[in-house]
């Protein structure tokens, strides 16, 4: 209790000398206390039905199930979920990750256990696995962004983090202008597991953007052979459907 005090008492302190920044207008959380600003919350859009059942692409057509990209691939995965829309997030995605963003999670994890909490805990997942970094890139970034949103939606939902069970073994080329069949090249034999005796039997993949789901299937191939039967997936971000 008097442990849980002090975490309290410390992180108001630390507020008051490094005030908490808005994840949309970069600016000390107005009012303070939040982890966002009462005026940014409109300016973020969520993903809403329809979505694409396996991905979780927001769909422009109302009768459609599955997105293009969906309809025309098979996927690892057994499906995904996704919170924003990309283009509404970017730049605060973007700080997070490469401007030393971090306090950005507490926000992230909250609304992703407040809006799809009960689809995920629905899911009965063994464990949260974030999407992990190439070594190199972490010493220069200091964090696994992936990680960092992992541990704030098991800390609020009661979910284990198994953040060390699969690592990038092989530093990637950015993805963001590759074709598909680019980036599943680029992926192969990218991550192993590094440890087999846990046993898990559903596991939810966690990572900061879902586009072509290349990096998620990769991931989902490893974790099948050592066993795991069912493989989701949840996305802070993601872009348009069809």
């Amino acid at each position: 209790m008097r442990e849980n005090l002090f975490k309290v008492f410390f992180g108001m302190l630390l507020d008051l000398v490094y005030p908490r920044r808005c994840p949309v207008c970069d600016k000390a959380v107005k009012p303070f206390g939040n982890l966002i600003c009462e005026e940014c919350k409109k300016k973020i859009k969520y993903i809403k039905a329809p979505y694409c059942q396996k991905c979780g692409k927001e769909l422009k057509d109302k009768r459609a199930v599955f997105c293009h990209d969906c309809g025309c691939k098979e996927h690892s995965y057994d499906s995904g979920m996704a919170l924003f829309a990309y283009t509404s997030v970017s730049d605060s995605i973007y700080r997070f990750k490469y401007c030393g963003r971090q306090e950005y999670a507490a926000y992230y994890g909250d609304r992703i256990a407040a809006v799809l909490g009960e689809r995920i805990l629905a899911l009965k997942p063994d464990a949260l696995v974030p999407v992990p970094i190439h070594a190199s890139k972490k010493r220069v970034r200091g964090y696994n962004q992936a990680k960092l949103i992992a541990d704030e939606v098991g800390k609020r939902l009661g979910i284990p983090v198994e953040s060390n069970l699969v690592e990038r073994i092989k530093k990637t080329v950015p993805m963001k202008d590759l074709s598909a069949q680019e980036r599943q090249n680029n992926l192969k034999r990218a991550f192993k597991i590094r440890y087999n005796d846990v046993k898990l039997n559903t596991v939810i993949i966690v990572d900061d953007i879902y586009t072509t789901g290349s990096t998620i299937d990769a991931i989902a191939g490893e974790l099948h052979h050592i066993g795991v039967k069912h493989i989701y997936f949840i996305a802070l971000a993601i872009g348009n459907g069809m």
